[in-house]
């Protein structure tokens, strides 16, 4: 764990908001220079509590849908294990890969274009590896509402904490190969300035700064973010899988779940909940202490919850590759 001060919260919390807003502006913010903002940034950078700046993309906007996959493992050894997660992380359509404790050993989250191509990957994983699933168990990833880590600041904003949406729903954008190539380039870094990028492209910086407007309005480019590892500043990741036992509060729930300053999403998806909410707490305790909060404030709507830990991140993809 690495201490850091309030500045150092606040710097975090601007750049999460927006990672490409200028260091003066961050500094005006804060009540610092944009000169202290650059060397704590750095040093932020040099103690690997960010790891990146990438940029938000809707990749729904670019005709994917998204698959999750929650797996259990059985007959497991450390060689396999690796082979499994080196499997999912190789392949170019791979979103996300975790490493898991409580409800499942392992989730991976998978763009494809249809629900064929899905299909015959599935196969072949099952050709390899059938005999170590246990369990399999498949959602269809609908919508992302993400929200302000708003816990990282000692005066705590609970409202208004919604940042940005990823959702399955509306037309699909159009979009030309040098949208593409750019999505590419500042799909990992955020930060690139656009004169660099322009260069890249062999565009000018007009044209760039028009299709990052352009991407932002069709919605395609939903915000910029910061890639922060969180367990360096004592976090840790915990999803609640909820069962209801009234669906029609559900609403009244994420009202009530949203003023809480650790929760940092809320997932909508077709298949194994009824309401799913990721946090970031500090302990196991703090976890199970937010949900009994949540379940004596509604006794007759919420059946039962279960949880899942993120142990370890393998991969997270900012756009798909292919």
């Amino acid at each position: 764990m690495v201490k850091i001060d309030s500045k150092d919260r606040e710097i975090l919390y601007q750049l999460d908001l927006d990672s490409r807003q200028s260091f003066a502006k961050i500094g005006r913010q804060v009540g610092l220079s944009k000169t202290v903002i650059a060397y704590r940034v750095n040093k932020l950078i040099e103690n690997n509590i960010i790891k990146t700046f990438y940029t938000v993309i809707d990749a729904f906007k670019l005709g994917y849908i998204s698959f999750r996959i929650y797996l259990v493992y059985q007959y497991m050894t450390a060689e396999k294990e690796k082979e499994i997660i080196n499997y999912f992380t190789s392949q170019k359509l791979n979103w996300w890969t975790i490493s898991a404790e409580g409800r499942f050993d392992l989730a991976v989250i998978m763009w494809v274009k249809d629900i064929n191509e899905f299909y015959s990957f599935w196969e072949e994983t099952l050709r390899k590896f059938r005999d170590n699933f246990l369990e399999q168990q498949f959602s269809v990833y609908i919508q992302l509402y993400s929200y302000r880590h708003s816990y990282l600041l000692d005066d705590i904003i609970r409202s208004d904490r919604t940042k940005f949406e990823i959702t399955g729903g509306g037309p699909q954008a159009v979009i030309d190969e040098l949208d593409y190539r750019l999505l590419r380039l500042i799909a990992p870094n955020a930060r690139m300035p656009v004169k660099e990028l322009a260069q890249k492209l062999s565009s000018t910086v007009a044209i760039v700064n028009y299709r990052i407007k352009k991407l932002m309005k069709a919605g395609v480019i939903q915000g910029f973010r910061t890639d922060i590892d969180f367990a360096k500043l004592g976090y840790q990741f915990f999803k609640a899988d909820i069962d209801l036992k009234d669906y029609k509060q559900r609403g009244k729930i994420i009202n009530y779940a949203k003023t809480n300053p650790h929760l940092v999403r809320i997932d909508k998806s077709v298949g194994i909940s009824d309401l799913e909410l990721e946090y970031h707490v500090q302990s196991l305790e703090q976890f199970h202490k937010v949900m009994k909060d949540l379940i004596n404030k509604f006794p007759d709507a919420i059946k039962k919850y279960r949880y899942v830990y993120a142990a370890r991140l393998h991969k997270m993809n900012y756009m798909p590759e292919a």
